[in-house]
């Protein structure tokens, strides 16, 4: 099968099989990279070898970041299972995890698939990684090189498996929603969410929109627009100013009806659980049931954390929070 790609490096490998990609009307062959060679032994490798190292999941590995040029800048979210997401342990929990689970996971070289909008739109290949310590959780993070379909030459936030993890996703349709096209719902949306939860009126409801994002599932007319509304707060980590500072979270849904809440998540950031200002991040079928989970990225007083909501029951419900979200930090 031959796709057309944005090509980003004149050397192109694969860690595995081949594949014929057309660019610029020449086709690039992709081979499989030379064995790599052997590491030299020494003391404080051989005594590294000697400790037990922890078991490491053999589920798919979800990771979110962003793109910038032909680079991208991803971390570890969790680890993907029947029910939705499992959280990525600390080293504290188990000693080492981290360490042994970026060397033998995301090794320079590995292959990771690429995703916008809910469906796949490209592929990246780790070159290095790290530890993304701006998370209530430390996890891996990986650089890497980015090929994108052309159409997705606008996507930004992405989201990624590792291709050696799971069966291999198809390409679709790259579709983007139009964030013109929302902003008269969100009145309608934020108005009932309010009425709903009891949240004080901010001065503005149009005011208060700090973030607008759309998206479509595949085989389905409905669109979605995920909302934050913010009082006397940002979408950034820090205390807010105000005590009676709050972040209003709606997910809804255009029905032939009209638009409709299906999820709502009101917080106070003088509530027991302290702030916790949420955005969309991104979609996707993540662990493959057939509909879609919505990856959630939350800023908190100290720090900032992870969390899903998924259809269960036919409801829109969370399905994943890193622990942190669940009471103050520090």
């Amino acid at each position: 099968m031959r796709r057309r790609w944005i090509p980003l490096a004149v050397i192109l490998t694969m860690p595995t099989g081949c594949d014929n990609v057309a660019w610029g009307g020449v086709d690039v062959r992709l081979e499989g990279p030379a064995a790599a060679p052997a590491a030299s032994s020494s003391p404080s490798s051989e005594a590294a070898d000697s400790v037990d190292l922890p078991s490491l999941p053999d589920k798919p590995v979800l990771l979110a970041g962003v793109r910038s040029g032909n680079t991208a800048h991803m971390t570890v979210v969790g680890m993907v299972s029947g029910a939705g997401l499992d959280r990525f342990p600390s080293d504290d929990d188990v000693p080492r995890f981290r360490e042994h689970f970026a060397n033998t996971l995301l090794a320079p070289g590995t292959e990771l698939m690429l995703f916008a909008e809910g469906v796949r739109v490209g592929r990246m290949t780790v070159t290095g990684h790290g530890t993304d310590e701006g998370l209530c959780v430390a996890r891996p993070s990986v650089d890497g090189v980015v090929e994108l379909l052309p159409e997705a030459a606008t996507a930004s936030r992405l989201l990624a498996l590792r291709s050696a993890s799971g069966p291999a996703r198809p390409f679709d349709t790259y579709a983007p929603v139009g964030i013109p096209d929302l902003r008269p719902a969100t009145v309608a949306l934020g108005s009932a969410a309010i009425e709903g939860t009891g949240a004080p009126w901010p001065p503005s409801i149009t005011a208060a929109r700090a973030d607008i994002q759309g998206f479509g599932v595949a085989g389905q007319q409905a669109d979605f627009a995920a909302i934050t509304f913010l009082y006397a707060d940002q979408l950034a980590v820090g205390e807010p100013a105000d005590p009676g500072a709050y972040s209003l979270f709606v997910l809804g849904r255009r029905d032939p009806e009209g638009w409709t809440a299906r999820y709502v998540a009101y917080r106070r950031a003088d509530g027991p659980n302290g702030k916790g200002a949420p955005r969309f991040f991104g979609h996707l079928d993540w662990n493959g049931d057939g509909t879609p989970e919505v990856l959630l990225e939350v800023f908190g007083a100290r720090t900032r954390w992870f969390e899903a909501v998924g259809l269960e029951g036919g409801r829109w419900v969370e399905t994943f929070q890193d622990p942190c979200g669940l009471a103050p930090t520090g």
